[in-house]
């Protein structure tokens, strides 16, 4: 028997949430789900001018603008909040550069 999570998204609209962002995300926590895309560069750059001084802030930010769809108690609960912010940092994927002095 397949669990049902607060906030799951049915089969299509996963499908349609691929095609638009082509890599999403799913975090469950107590029994919700959320689902999210990759960071932008506009995204990074707004975590990124609040994340030394208020890193609870930064995954806020984070969060509300990776966020797909699922179960908004996350945004709002403390306990399924803090669970998805122990997640956020995976979805950011630095590809590995290579610099050659010519």
């Amino acid at each position: 028997m397949k669990k049902t999570l607060i906030g799951q998204a049915t089969e299509e609209q996963l499908a349609h949430w691929k095609a638009l962002h082509k890599d999403i995300y799913q975090i469950e926590v107590d029994g919700s789900v959320c689902y999210l895309k990759k960071p932008d560069r506009t995204t990074m750059k707004a975590v990124a001018s609040v994340g030394t001084n208020d890193p609870i802030r930064a995954n806020e930010i984070l969060l509300e603008n990776c966020w797909l769809g699922g179960d908004e108690t996350i945004k709002t609960d403390d306990e399924k909040f803090f669970g998805v912010s122990s997640q956020l940092v995976k979805l950011i994927e630095i590809k590995e550069a290579e610099l050659k002095k010519l």
